[in-house]
């Protein structure tokens, strides 16, 4: 048997040991912890803060669309 070949054999299979190992590793790690955290609050508060409201990001986004229209015109003029 030829040395060149054994080695190419030898690296194949630590190749497919290490990829089983590390496979082995991230499905160990996919189970998640049972936690029941039970948190309770009883504190109610009803202001709005601006980025809340969709009025401003219809306005917002309006604003945007016409200035990069105006920016894309440019100095087009007929």
């Amino acid at each position: 048997m030829n040395t060149l070949s054994l080695t190419n054999r030898l690296e194949k299979f630590g190749i497919f040991m290490l990829t089983f190992f590390f496979s082995v590793v991230a499905f160990a790690q996919d189970k998640t912890p049972a936690l029941d955290v039970d948190v309770t609050t009883t504190k109610t508060t009803t202001t709005e803060e601006w980025f809340t409201n969709p009025l401003y990001w219809v306005i917002g986004g309006l604003f945007v669309i016409i200035l990069i229209a105006i920016i894309a015109r440019g100095n087009k003029r007929d």
